[in-house]
């Protein structure tokens, strides 16, 4: 039981689902959905201030780098005309929607990444992205034991 505990944290802490995948994992390898619950979305939560960290350490020592500032710059465009104008326009209320809704690329690792690239507060955009992801998880707990039991009563 430990290590499904062990393996849920860490793939609800990998860019490779995040909880999304994390979650349903724990729930279908018996976790009670409160556990798998708390234990994704401390795997989840822990993604922004470790990235937080990596973007503010990394950016400016790499950025006189030319294939890193290009790849950065062709990133930014792409966030910008993606959901970057519902973020700008809405701050803490759009990043936390694009946080909350469980789709690919929309998790704590964008979020964490938009709020860098439109220089967001940390300390609200910890908060909004740690609201999103409470919703988003809950959303996919509650979505994962309920498939589960429509899957064994087959």
């Amino acid at each position: 039981m430990f290590s499904i505990i062990i393996h849920t944290f860490l793939i609800s802490l990998s860019p490779f689902g995040e909880s999304r995948v994390g979650i349903p994992y724990g729930i279908i390898n018996g976790l009670s959905p409160l556990t798998a619950l708390l234990v994704g979305l401390a795997g989840n939560l822990l993604v922004f201030p470790i990235l937080m960290f990596l973007i503010n350490t990394f950016d400016s020592k790499l950025w006189k780098y030319r294939p890193y500032k290009s790849q950065s710059v062709k990133l930014m465009r792409r966030a910008k005309t993606g959901v970057g104008d519902k973020i700008q326009k809405y701050g803490f209320w759009g990043l936390m929607f694009f946080v909350m809704i469980p789709l690919p690329f929309t998790g704590v690792y964008m979020g964490t990444i938009a709020a860098a690239i439109f220089k967001l507060p940390p300390l609200k955009s910890f908060i909004a992205i740690a609201i999103g992801a409470v919703i988003s998880c809950m959303i996919l707990a509650f979505g994962s034991h309920f498939g589960k039991m429509g899957l064994e009563m087959i």
